[in-house]
């Protein structure tokens, strides 16, 4: 089959929309209306494989399938469709997923219109050269207003929208006109079958009886079995055992050729040796030149991750490992904390992929865990000129030793319905941000804001949520680190400070977080038999105190009648004893008080 499609017949795209507007079931019709499956393995989202993809209905890794199609001009064509993922934290996914196709469907609801996710996703298609294609999906749905959503696509993002396709992929209506448009609209893929074999790499998966295997874009040349590849970046050499398609189900072929999309396997032991965006070339001749690749993902989002059964912490280490396969852009290394015992501290691209990462560990392991409270990536500028990253609040040095500290910010932008739009300016400027534009898409205020990273990762996305009654859409990058005037707020519980409790806080916000802190605690910590100071505390400064009452044993109960004095004399005694406790008391904080105290949503 490999040589049979002429390059000229080949089209390569990917899906592209907002969270939740229908790229999957798109996906799916196509697959079922090219016959890719019978309609007894047809199933709901085909191509989301994972247990936690199909739970809550999002797609997290991206996936690709090869179509056959006869168009109605009689020939055959070559479909290449790449499902991708909606959500921000992945948006490395969709970024790599951009770079093997030469065309998108941008698929936009025609009842919701366009959100900012979508404009995200459509800027990086832009930025590949991609053709769009777009589709306005869900025509069914009583709300649908094709000719508002289609003049909003011309406002917001200036696309042509003449040629737009209106289809619902539920019902299947219109779907064989996206087939038509795809042959019609989108170009071929360039490349010369003659010149030495060019690869892209985008993606690889961890196999448990085939190895690695890896998912790549021929650019020019051809892949077959038996060849001695060479992947560029890292230099080592593979043998190739297996060369095939996904038709849904893997499928092996002779060859891939010129602007197709396949897999091979080449007994690769770990998912780590196969970088994502590194160029694959056969090792007598290899190309002239290596392709841009991605830039490699940058963890944002750090946090430890300790197992609650402390006897599990080699379970953890493995089921570690596992999903480090499966996942490159996952970091963890290993740290201990007095309260918390033995865990790792890992790196996410953000809060989703966080939460993401600590189910499949619970769910595919069956692990406890303990998150600590997530933080960013600080740059500590020393007074000797060094500078030093910061991943952990409780490694902070010496505040002398710091001349100042950057901050992570970001560019937000919040799209958000009229009548949401004081709360959701009120929630950025409690966030420390700095407004950039307001603009109008319709009814939709559009809000570009600059925040700083370490007030989003606590809780902005369920807040934005709350505030507009889920209406708003919230996308964000990274832009550059700024200088604030962050304090360290430590926590002591009997005057010993408590490691896992400490945070990096901005000065203004510091006397309201630890005050929250404090009090969180006081009904957490159990009473003892001496009373307990809780304390937050800037350096040498306290800020917040509590106190919690000491339990004590009625020691006047046998006085009846007669002197004060005796009773006096006895809750003296008392009050010394518990004096002394106090000196040589250990407070122990349970596990879960630690769990609720880090939970903050103040």
């Amino acid at each position: 089959m490999g040589y049979m499609t002429v390059q000229k017949n080949i089209r390569n795209f990917a899906i592209i929309a907002h969270i939740d507007h229908g790229k999957s079931t798109l996906a799916d019709r196509l697959i079922q209306m090219t016959g890719g499956l019978s309609s007894r393995e047809m199933q709901e989202q085909v191509l989301d494989n994972m247990e936690l993809e199909r739970e809550r209905g999002i797609t997290i890794k991206a996936q690709t399938v090869r179509l056959d199609y006869e168009a109605a001009d009689g020939q055959t064509y070559q479909l290449n469709l790449i499902d991708t993922p909606g959500h921000v934290d992945f948006a490395y996914e969709v970024n790599r997923s951009l770079a093997a196709c030469e065309g998108s469907l941008l698929v936009v609801d025609a009842s919701q219109g366009v959100e900012a996710q979508t404009l995200a996703n459509v800027y990086q298609a832009i930025e590949v050269d991609h053709e769009i294609v777009p589709v306005l999906n869900k025509v069914d749905l009583p709300a649908a207003d094709c000719p508002r959503v289609c003049g909003q696509i011309e406002d917001v993002i200036g696309l042509d929208t003449s040629g737009a396709v209106n289809i619902s992929a539920k019902t299947g209506l219109g779907v064989d006109d996206v087939l038509e448009a795809i042959v019609a609209q989108l170009p071929a893929p360039d490349g010369d079958a003659a010149a030495p074999l060019k690869a892209m790499l985008v993606d690889s998966w961890y196999d448990a009886y085939l190895g690695v295997v890896v998912l790549v874009r021929v650019i020019d040349g051809t892949l077959k079995k038996g060849q001695k590849i060479r992947m560029m970046s890292t230099d080592a050499t593979h043998l190739v055992d297996q060369v095939g398609v996904f038709r849904p189900k893997r499928e092996t072929v002779g060859a891939l050729g010129p602007g197709e999309i396949g897999y091979f396997t080449a007994a690769i032991k770990q998912v780590a040796d196969t970088r994502v965006g590194d160029t694959v070339t056969e090792d007598r001749a290899p190309c002239a030149d290596i392709l841009d690749g991605f830039k490699p993902s940058q963890p944002v989002v750090f946090c430890g991750l300790f197992p609650t059964d402390s006897s599990q912490f080699e379970d953890l280490r493995e089921a570690m490992a596992k999903l480090r396969l499966n996942d490159a852009s996952f970091d963890y290394e290993m740290e201990t904390s007095a309260a918390l015992g033995f865990g790792f501290r890992c790196g996410f691209l953000g809060l989703l992929h966080l939460e993401i990462i600590r189910e499949r560990i619970e769910r595919e392991f069956d692990i406890d865990l303990i998150t600590t409270a997530p933080s960013v990536v600080y740059r500590l500028h020393m007074n000797d000129g060094s500078v030093m990253q910061l991943h952990n609040p409780a490694d902070m040095p010496d505040v002398v030793k710091v001349d100042h500290i950057d901050e992570p910010w970001i560019d937000a932008s919040i799209l958000v319905p009229d009548e949401y739009l004081g709360a959701v300016l009120k929630l950025c400027e409690d966030r420390r941000g700095r407004q950039k534009n307001l603009s109008y898409a319709g009814s939709r205020a559009m809000l570009e804001y600059a925040l700083p990273l370490n007030e989003v990762v606590f809780d902005f996305y369920d807040r934005l949520k709350s505030a507009t009654r889920g209406y708003a859409s919230f996308d964000y990058q990274l832009s550059d680190y700024k200088t604030g005037d962050l304090v360290k707020m430590a926590i002591l519980v009997n005057a010993e400070p408590v490691d896992a409790l400490s945070t990096i806080v901005h000065r203004e916000r510091a006397e309201m977080r630890g005050r929250a802190m404090c009090e969180r605690l006081k009904d957490l910590i159990p009473r003892h038999l001496f009373k307990i100071p809780i304390q937050a505390a800037l350096g040498g400064k306290i800020i917040a105190r509590e106190t919690i009452a000491a339990l004590r044993k009625d020691v006047t109960a046998k006085c009846y009648g007669g002197d004060v004095s005796r009773k006096r004399k006895l809750l003296d005694k008392q009050k010394e004893g518990k004096k002394k406790m106090r000196q040589f008391g250990k407070v122990d904080i349970p596990q879960d008080a630690f769990i609720s105290a880090l939970k903050m949503d103040d």
